[in-house]
């Protein structure tokens, strides 16, 4: 399904396989994301499938590897510029792994999701099946995901909304994040609905 001419620019920063990005883009097609523009993608690595998954679609793919930008507004300026010139509104992080700061004229307009009840079990270094071992080894008896806006803090800003999940007895690291995973599938579309209504 094509976005109307009055659909929200958004684009997806991603490190990964690109599971959440083509979570976004089967929401779309089956009509459940109405007024949103996959306009770009910015991956940390050519190498990964999310570039596949997003020029599949048809989304204009850039691919900023950190390491070609020492300097941290170096690296800031080359996240966000195509951004800029792409008229994006609204940026998601969908498995993005880099820390990068957020430019002033991109404060509020930029999401993760995480896969962790925030403030639990976030931080730096915390990602993948770390976080949901964390959660194990803490015995906690309920886990989930959160969206949240970014700031320039690891897995910090305002909560947008949460899903949860019972964490089972016999859960490993694997079987839990592919529960919370899940929930991420609903919780992101959900999310970027309620942002991009907040924006208008």
């Amino acid at each position: 399904m094509k976005p109307s001419c009055a659909a929200t620019p958004v684009a997806v920063f991603l490190s990964g396989g690109g599971r959440s990005l083509q979570n976004l883009i089967d929401y779309q097609q089956q009509g459940q994301l109405d007024g949103i523009d996959f306009r770009l993608a910015l991956s940390s690595s050519s190498k990964v499938r999310g570039v596949e998954v997003a020029r599949k679609a048809g989304i204009e793919t850039n691919v900023v590897p950190k390491s070609a930008y020492p300097d941290p507004d170096d690296y800031t300026e080359a996240m966000f510029a195509p951004c800029r010139l792409n008229d994006i509104e609204l940026v998601v992080m969908a498995g993005f792994l880099k820390h990068v700061r957020i430019p002033q004229d991109y404060s509020g307009k930029v999401i993760n999701i995480h896969p962790s009840l925030l403030p639990s079990f976030g931080g730096a270094g915390m990602y993948g099946n770390r976080v949901h071992q964390a959660a194990l080894d803490r015995g906690v008896q309920f886990s989930g995901c959160t969206v949240h806006y970014v700031d320039n803090d690891y897995d910090n800003g305002p909560i947008i909304l949460q899903h949860c999940c019972k964490v089972n007895t016999d859960d490993t690291a694997e079987s839990l994040a592919a529960r919370v995973f899940e929930l991420e599938c609903k919780a992101l579309p959900e999310a970027l609905l309620k942002c991009v209504t907040a924006l208008k």
